[in-house]
């Protein structure tokens, strides 16, 4: 199956759909008032998807199928918890065909497959298939700790703190698709730093379900950086 454009066009309507979605929740005002950051941020990575596939970027391939995974989680967690509901069907759902719809290597002919990204980066195959590897999971993990980050909390020093991890999430990612060794440390110390926010969170009676946010996207974002641990290894021993 080809059909690159066709699949390219669906799965950005997907993320469309979600983006406005959310953004429409927000300017309806069905989202209570200390939600709609952690809404509006939503949007923002369903609408960097969209954005990102429609305008070609190298990467956006790989971050899209990141969110589209996220769905896929974020859904099947519902369902654990309410059952097969119609909704968290219609979510798992469509973010899987998105996912799908990007998946294989033909669709990787108008993204990371091209050419000019690789020789202005330098960037031989396996370098490629370990940057796919880390902007996948960090696009599963943005979503979770933007929402942990963003939502409201009664603790003044968490607030700090997973405000901190977010930035360095952030700028790690932005640098990591830019190839600076800098980004892929960000994005492993934000990784960290959620896993310990999760743990406290544990520790001061917070719920399991409440703690699978920065838990996960912490695991998601050390995974992200865990695939150039190796050669950065091996870099710095040869100096």
């Amino acid at each position: 199956m080809k059909f690159i454009g066709e699949r390219r066009a669906l799965a950005a309507a997907v993320f469309a759909f979600y983006f406005l979605a959310y953004g429409g929740l927000i300017l309806i005002g069905a989202v209570p008032p200390e939600m709609t950051k952690a809404f509006a941020a939503i949007a923002g990575v369903y609408g960097l998807a969209f954005f990102s596939l429609v305008a070609g970027y190298f990467w956006a391939r790989w971050y899209a199928v990141g969110v589209g995974l996220y769905g896929v989680i974020t859904a099947a967690v519902g369902m654990w918890q309410l059952g097969s509901e119609p909704v968290l069907l219609f979510v798992g759902g469509t973010h899987l065909a998105a996912t799908m719809m990007l998946w294989g290597n033909a669709m990787s002919g108008p993204y990371d497959g091209q050419t000019a990204w690789r020789e202005k980066l330098h960037m031989d195959e396996n370098a490629v298939q370990r940057l796919g590897r880390s902007v996948i999971r960090a696009g599963v993990s943005l979503p979770f700790v933007l929402l942990y980050a963003l939502m409201p909390k009664p603790e003044t020093a968490s607030v700090v703190l997973s405000l901190i991890a977010l930035g360095l999430a952030g700028f790690g990612f932005r640098a990591l698709v830019q190839a600076r060794t800098w980004g892929i440390v960000a994005i492993g110390f934000a990784g960290a730093l959620f896993v310990t926010l999760a743990g406290t969170d544990l520790w001061m009676g917070a719920s399991g379900l409440y703690a699978l946010r920065p838990a996960l996207g912490g695991l998601l974002l050390c995974a992200a950086a865990a695939p150039f641990v190796a050669p950065m290894a091996r870099y710095v021993s040869a100096r």
